[in-house]
């Protein structure tokens, strides 16, 4: 006698029901996984800025000073054995490599440092590599420096390439140097310093500020007399050489001072009004995560990361008040900025 067998298993209906249970599941389950990536990028870009906190430290108890943000050599400083072809032509040709760039013994970074002469010229020969126009340095020198870059940040150019055009560098070619996510300031530029009723000129007293022409081309601790806990070490300024408005690229607009050497790389913070694209440094009194150009701007939620000058590194809001910016700026303006967050 034969025997009917039923199999068990699932109608289409259940299948589907199951397959939108599990959507649903994994639509809620992403945002966490993507806030849990980026808690861990942030942590990371928190490390990094330890670390040139530390440098800086390290440096001052070597040298009991710490580098300004660029230093120019005088005419009469030209080097020598061998000469530089290039270091009479402009002021940019006699800059020296910037205070990132003076850390690299202080970052774990000797083989690295030991590629270039800190003490010649950045636009030099002997510290470029081909196709510069007589580079006699190596290629590692273009090798990426992971401490300068915060992992939130989106890969960018660094093509400096347009730059060297003017000293013989071919045309069309790209010469990519490494980024740098975190630059130290300059001071306050005009723009914002009216916004605290200061006059409309900027300042050279950032931490790791000085003037030009380069007279004075070292900074000791004991002149922060606002103190080191508050002021600015180095900040958060993300990004370049693409410029990104309000966390959107605007596509087709390039900036230069990305190479963690560039002297340049450091700014005069601006006041922004954040109004419009059309005119992306529009004045006003904000200061952070406008537009990437001269401010502070990062790719976290909020605000920027920065490591003050004794070390400590502080998440910043982008809300943070004009006098308490201007205050954590400044080191000896004599301002106490009493910022906790």
């Amino acid at each position: 006698m034969k025997r009917n067998t039923w199999k068990a298993g699932f109608t289409l209906v259940e299948l589907l029901v199951v397959i939108a249970i599990i959507g649903i599941l994994v639509g809620l389950l992403l945002p966490a996984v993507q806030a849990a990536r980026e808690a861990a990028r942030r942590m990371q870009c928190s490390n990094n800025l330890k670390q040139l906190g530390l440098a800086i430290h390290n440096h001052e108890s070597t040298y009991k000073w710490i580098p300004i943000w660029g230093v120019e050599l005088a005419l009469t400083e030209a080097p020598t054995n061998p000469t530089n072809p290039y270091f009479g032509l402009t002021s940019d040709a006699r800059r020296l490599m910037g205070a990132l760039g003076q850390l690299l013994p202080y970052l774990e970074q000797n083989n690295l440092s030991n590629l270039f002469v800190l003490n010649r010229p950045l636009v030099d020969p002997v510290n470029s590599a081909p196709p510069f126009p007589g580079g006699t340095n190596t290629i590692a020198v273009f090798a990426k420096v992971p401490v300068f870059v915060c992992p939130s940040t989106p890969d960018v150019p660094s093509d400096y390439g347009t730059y060297f055009v003017p000293i013989g560098f071919p045309s069309g070619v790209q010469y990519n140097l490494p980024r740098t996510d975190y630059v130290p300031l300059r001071g306050i530029h005009g723009s914002l310093a009216t916004c605290n009723g200061l006059p409309n000129t900027n300042t050279h007293n950032a931490l790791l500020g000085a003037e030009f022409p380069i007279i004075k081309r070292k900074v000791k601790f004991g002149e922060v007399s606002d103190g080191l806990s508050n002021t600015i070490c180095f900040i958060e300024l993300a990004g370049k050489q693409q410029i990104f408005f309000r966390g959107k690229k605007l596509p087709g607009i390039l900036t230069l001072n990305s190479f963690y050497g560039d002297w340049n790389v450091a700014r005069h913070v601006r006041g922004l009004s954040g109004a419009t694209v059309a005119d992306p440094e529009q004045a006003g009194c904000s200061t952070m995560n406008i537009v990437n150009q001269n401010n502070p701007y990062s790719f976290h939620t909020g605000g920027v990361q920065m490591v003050r000058g004794d070390g400590s590194v502080t998440f910043m809001s982008q809300n943070v008040t004009t006098p308490v910016f201007i205050a954590l700026v400044t080191r000896d303006g004599g301002e106490a900025d009493m910022y906790t967050e």
